[in-house]
């Protein structure tokens, strides 16, 4: 586990970069979850956060595309 930790916190540090708060968000929590699943499933705690953190970045990145699709528009003239 600790020959692991540099990577994971790495994995994390450069999706924290990415563009959009969604994507972020969504990999990082999906990496947690997967390197902890992993890890306990068989000792494959970083194809376990690779795979959170894809899992996590379309989860998020649909939940605010439908966010945005179910906001109302605002009108032409408003600020």
């Amino acid at each position: 586990m600790r020959k692991l930790f540099p990577v994971v916190i790495s994995a994390a540090l450069i999706a924290s970069l990415a563009p959009g708060e969604a994507s972020a968000k969504g990999c990082i929590r999906g990496m947690i979850a997967g390197g902890v699943a992993g890890h306990y499933a068989g000792h494959h705690a970083v194809a376990g956060a690779m795979a959170g953190c894809a899992a996590g970045h379309y989860y998020y990145k649909h939940k605010a595309a439908k966010a945005a699709a179910a906001a109302p528009a605002k009108p032409a003239g408003a600020h």
